[in-house]
């Protein structure tokens, strides 16, 4: 059975998997986005996740920094291009829808890469101490 074109890759999966299993395409599509969304979370959480017989995913903080920078100067030429008198109204427009795209893509990315910082532990090792009551 060839997928239509009609269908996402998600949909196709779910309507396979339903006729196999004899199962209702509600149950398995709620079983697929809890899936993902439980991968979602790992990867933002652990920055890795591994999908058993699919393989696995790392985040790699380097290339994540480079694709900052690069997002960052591509910002600033957009922005140059919006407020250019000379650009015609066709490219003002453009540049405009484009870097609101990329805005969004700038914010998701920002946590990401701070992510190591804010949770950075102690590389003393020590727990902070409880204040016991003091027996007088």
């Amino acid at each position: 059975m060839d997928k239509p074109r009609s269908l996402s890759i998600k949909d196709y999966i779910i309507r396979k998997m339903s006729i196999k299993f004899i199962t209702s395409e509600k149950i398995i599509e709620s079983v697929v986005n809890h899936q993902f969304q439980s991968a979602t979370i790992a990867f933002n959480d652990q920055k890795s996740v591994e999908l058993s017989g699919f393989g696995k995913f790392l985040f790699n903080e380097k290339k994540a920094v480079k694709k900052m920078e690069t997002m960052l100067i591509q910002k600033q030429v957009l922005e140059q291009t919006i407020i250019d008198e000379t650009a015609t109204d066709r490219k003002r427009k453009a540049s405009e829808v484009k870097l609101e795209s990329l805005l969004v893509a700038i914010e998701i990315l920002k946590p990401k890469i701070d992510y190591e910082y804010k949770h950075k532990s102690d590389i003393r090792g020590l727990e902070e101490q409880v204040d016991s009551p003091s027996s007088n």
